[in-house]
C-alpha cells in the first residue's frame, strides 16, 4: 500500500456499529452547499466530482506546478476513493480524505520528479505540452516563483490556508501533521515569502 492509499480510514469486517453499505444517505459538505449522495460507490463517488473536481486540481496544480499532473493526481484519488468506498469509516469525511490523497499524491510527484531530474541526462531540450505553457505563464508571477522556492511544507501550509482556504485542522489533516506544526509552518512560511517578495518591491 502507497502513501497516498493510506489516509483514508477503513472499517474492517468484525467492526461493531458498521453502516450498511447500501441504502444509507450521508452529505458531502462544499462550503454552505451539501449535496445528498446514496451509501452508493457510483452514486457518492459521482456526486464528490461532480462537486469538487475542479478545486482539487487547482490545489495540486499549486503543490506539482503542472496542470497535467495535477489532474492524474486527482483523478487516482478519486479512482482509490471509488475502490474503497465501501470500507469507508466515514463517509461525512470523504472530502476531506480526498484532500490528503491530493496532497500525498502530489508529494510523491514531486520525489518522483527529483529522482528523475537527478539522473536526466544533461543537455536534452525539453518539449513543452500546451499545459505545462499555460501553468508557465502563472508561473510568472512573483508569488507563484515564490512559493515554488520555499520547502515542500511550508509551500504546502501556504497553499492549503490560503488557496484552498481550509482551517487549521482541516490542513493539519491533509498534510498529516500537529495543528502546532501546521502553525509553525505557516508561519515560517510567510516570512519566507515575505522576504522573497520584498526583493520585487
Amino acid at each position: 500500500m502507497t502513501e497516498a492509499d493510506q489516509e483514508m480510514p477503513f472499517r474492517k469486517p468484525g467492526d461493531e456499529g458498521a453502516r450498511p453499505t447500501d441504502v444509507t444517505e450521508t452529505l458531502v459538505a462544499r462550503g454552505t452547499a451539501a449535496v445528498a449522495v446514496a451509501w452508493d460507490a457510483d452514486q457518492a463517488v459521482t456526486a464528490l466530482y461532480s462537486a469538487n473536481y475542479r478545486s482539487l486540481v487547482r490545489l495540486a496544480a499549486m503543490l506539482v506546478r503542472d496542470a497535467g499532473t495535477a489532474e492524474e493526481v486527482v483523478q487516482d484519488a478519486f479512482v482509490a476513493m471509488h475502490g474503497g468506498w465501501r470500507r469507508l469509516r466515514d463517509p461525512d469525511k470523504a472530502l476531506s480524505y480526498l484532500r490528503q490523497s491530493v496532497v500525498n499524491r502530489s508529494r510523491s510527484v514531486l520525489r518522483h520528479r527529483a529522482v528523475v531530474e537527478k539522473y536526466a541526462p544533461k543537455g536534452l531540450p525539453d518539449a513543452p505540452s500546451a499545459e505545462a505553457g499555460a501553468i508557465g505563464e502563472l508561473e510568472r508571477s512573483a508569488v507563484i516563483d515564490a512559493l515554488s522556492g520555499l520547502p515542500a511544507r511550508q509551500r504546502e501550509a501556504l497553499v492549503l490556508r490560503y488557496y484552498a482556504d481550509l482551517s487549521e485542522a482541516e490542513i493539519a489533516h491533509a498534510m498529516g501533521i500537529s495543528r502546532g506544526a501546521v502553525k509553525s509552518h505557516t508561519a515560517r512560511g510567510m516570512t519566507a515569502l515575505r522576504n522573497v517578495l520584498e526583493q520585487f518591491s
